[in-house]
């Protein structure tokens, strides 16, 4: 039995705090634990975390790609988002240091605020760069923007772990981490481009760097987790005795710890299955609106689309997963989300094979297209995916290495999709030598989901080994 130091204080602070089998929940109690402060705040945080991702991610690529930039150089720049594959480092950081001027605010607060701030004037620094005259500029506020995106997440999603009273409460600040997140999604990718549509790309950036008072507001009002806090303090002592030692048990021991917890062979292939887990989803994203385009779908529908069927698909994708991780357990709505995501990826073939949109159903003023239903289901099988994922890897963590712990697994899940996407504008302009730009297409989708496939097998493995979550290291 470890001893009682910081380095072993157990997430859940007792055993009771994990029940054999929950007790049944009556509706008041539902209201009761939705109307908590702190799902407000997470829900805002979420908003916040979500709002520079496709900013510096696919609706980038759409403005580059109206701007005339080539499909190849708007691959490359998607290598921008390479600063989410790094999060262990950033982890590591808010872990032991305290945010510069804002150490008061403790420093689950104090580096919220400082990356939100970053965030919002990275965003605005792009709007001030046109892609045609100013490339360079642009490039360089996006990777500003990038870090600081990633390390506002770190700090976000250790700040959601260390403040749940229990596991329940942590599914709830869960759920509403997503769908915050998942409103910041519909907000940059298809309100923005109604609103560039109006007033143009940089004005548009602008406006969203100021939204970033979103996550500010929420972080001021936030309460530093206290049994965090006490830990951070208690590591705090030990580096100014031993800074050595601090250093390694900041940059190692997360990585140690988490070994040890879960033994060598079974946390590798659950860093495997992580990592290859959206691989499909990352591939197309740089192609996905170029691809649009190319189908001579216009900014105006693709919005409508998004904002409509597409936020349907989602929220219906995010309750299917929370209903199917209680039902089911996470291990096999994972591997459901694993096979979800290819078949969604290879939806989209389908227009490139009909060359562009077609009717699925009319009936008097109703009319279904092909690019809203294969919306509405890829909306739904990534939102679905997502949930479960981010609640099998939130029991993975130990108190004391949160943030890096966790980093560690988001950057396992990002590094090499966030690295192999840089090639899709390559990938599409080799399939177009001697095949139609849309035949292209189609075959690059056809890829991209076939590269999903090894992640279904891992899923399968890793639910007959059924890791259990961490109690204490």
């Amino acid at each position: 039995m470890p001893d009682a130091t910081p380095d072993a204080i157990p997430l859940n602070d007792a055993p009771d705090a994990r029940p054999a089998s929950p007790a049944r929940r009556r509706r008041h109690d539902v209201l009761a634990a939705l109307s908590r402060p702190k799902v407000a705040l997470m829900l805002a945080l979420g908003f916040s975390s979500g709002l520079p991702f496709m900013l510096i991610g696919n609706t980038l690529t759409f403005w580059l790609a109206e701007d005339g930039v080539k499909l190849a150089m708007i691959g490359f720049l998607s290598w921008i988002t390479l600063t989410y594959s790094v999060k262990f480092l950033w982890g590591a950081v808010v872990d032991r240091v305290k945010t510069p001027l804002l150490g008061s605010l403790g420093r689950r607060r104090g580096w919220m605020i400082a990356t939100q701030v970053g965030v919002g004037a990275g965003l605005v620094g792009m709007a001030c760069s046109e892609p045609r005259t100013h490339l360079g500029a642009l490039i360089a506020f996006g990777l500003f923007t990038g870090v600081s995106a990633a390390a506002q997440d770190t700090v976000v999603d250790a700040w959601r772990i260390e403040s749940a009273a229990d596991p329940d409460e942590l599914g709830l600040l869960t759920a509403a981490y997503s769908l915050g997140y998942r409103a910041a999604l519909i907000a940059t990718e298809a309100l923005i481009l109604l609103l560039a549509n109006a007033v143009g790309w940089p004005v548009s950036y602008g406006l969203y760097g100021a939204l970033m008072v979103v996550g500010v507001a929420a972080a001021l009002l936030a309460r530093e987790p206290a049994r965090a806090d006490q830990v951070m303090e208690a590591k705090s002592a030990l580096a100014r005795v031993h800074p050595l030692q601090a250093v390694g048990d900041a940059v190692v021991g997360p990585f140690v710890a988490f070994f040890r917890a879960h033994g060598w062979g079974l946390a590798a292939l659950m860093l495997g299955m992580i990592t290859l887990y959206h691989l499909s989803d990352y591939m197309r994203g740089p192609m996905s609106n170029p691809y649009y385009k190319a189908l001579g779908i216009g900014k105006p529908t693709i919005a409508a689309v998004r904002a409509t069927i597409g936020l349907g698909g989602s929220l219906a994708g995010i309750a299917l997963g929370g209903a199917a991780s209680v039902r089911l357990g996470n291990l096999r709505t994972l591997v459901l989300g694993a096979i979800l995501q290819p078949i969604a990826v290879a939806a989209f073939a389908l227009l490139a094979w009909r060359g562009g949109d077609f009717t699925l159903l009319a009936a008097g003023p109703v009319r279904l297209t092909a690019f809203e239903a294969i919306m509405a289901f890829d909306a739904l099988a990534m939102a679905f995916s997502g949930v479960a994922l981010v609640a099998f890897m939130s029991t993975l963590t130990s108190l004391g290495y949160t943030a890096t712990q966790y980093a560690l697994l988001t950057s396992a899940l990002t590094w090499t999709g966030k690295t192999l996407k840089g090639f899709s504008g390559v990938i599409v302009d080799a399939l177009h030598q001697g095949r139609g730009l849309l035949e292209a297409y189609g075959l690059f989708y056809l890829l991209s989901a076939a590269i999903g496939l090894p992640a279904i097998l891992l899923c399968l493995i890793l639910a007959l080994r059924r890791p259990a979550p961490v109690t204490e290291v």
